[in-house]
Parts: C-alpha cells; sequence; structure tokens
C-alpha cells in the first residue's frame, strides 16, 4: 500500500512514474535534474530503517551468497535495461496507467519468476 502511495504522490507532485531503475540511473546520468532522484533512493534505504523504530521487525538475514546476491543484481539491471523499465515503473505504475507494455512486462517479469524459483527450488 505505501508503495502505490509513494508512486501515486510522485506522479501528482512530480509528474513522474516511480520507475526505480530508471530513477537510479539518472540520478547518475541527468545532472541538474538529479536532487530529488537522490531524496527518492535516500527515502528507500532510511524507510527500512525507520520502520524498525515503530517496531515493525525486518528480516535479520537473507538467505543465499553474496555473490549470488551480486549476481542476481546484475541480471535484474540488464532485464531492466533489455524491458525499458523495471517492476515498480511497469508493474505498479504502468498497469495502473492501463499500459498494454507494461501489462506485457509483468507478465514476463511474473513468468520468468515463477520459472527461476521452479528450477533453483526443485532442480538445482
Amino acid at each position: 500500500m505505501l508503495i502505490g502511495l509513494g508512486a501515486i504522490m510522485l506522479m501528482l507532485f512530480n509528474g513522474r512514474i516511480a520507475g526505480i531503475s530508471g530513477i537510479a540511473a539518472n540520478a547518475f546520468t541527468a545532472p541538474g535534474q538529479s536532487s530529488w532522484r537522490w531524496a527518492f533512493l535516500v527515502g528507500l534505504v532510511i524507510a527500512p530503517l525507520l520502520t524498525r523504530q515503530f517496531g515493525f521487525s525486518l528480516p535479520a538475514q537473507i538467505p543465499g551468497t553474496l555473490w549470488l546476491m551480486a549476481a542476481a543484481g546484475l541480471l535484474v539491471g540488464i532485464g531492466t535495461q533489455l524491458g525499458s523499465g523495471c517492476t515498480s515503473g511497469h508493474g505498479i505504475c504502468g498497469l495502473a496507467r492501463f499500459s498494454p507494455r507494461s501489462l506485457l512486462a509483468t507478465l514476463v517479469f511474473m513468468g520468468s519468476g515463477i520459472v527461476t524459483v521452479t528450477l533453483a527450488r526443485h532442480l538445482l
């Protein structure tokens, strides 16, 4: 619910879609227009720390090795470039705008995730 609220607020007050991969990439490549992007990214990092202060629990440990998480992050980054957006841009904002391209992208994201989990849990 808070992700959707954040996406709505970014669209209302900034006229921008909350696609995290685009925000992160343009924070480095769009000088002069990056302050709101950096504020958004800092908020993503700080928000879990603040929620802990209000009694919400966070996972104590993320399962998996560092190299596996780094490889997964790299593959996700490549995928967001190939797909012209990420799950937040397509899955949250794009679907809310009834974008056919975002519907297709989200179906591919979800299908790929299902296949990956099935392979990782049952065949590897």
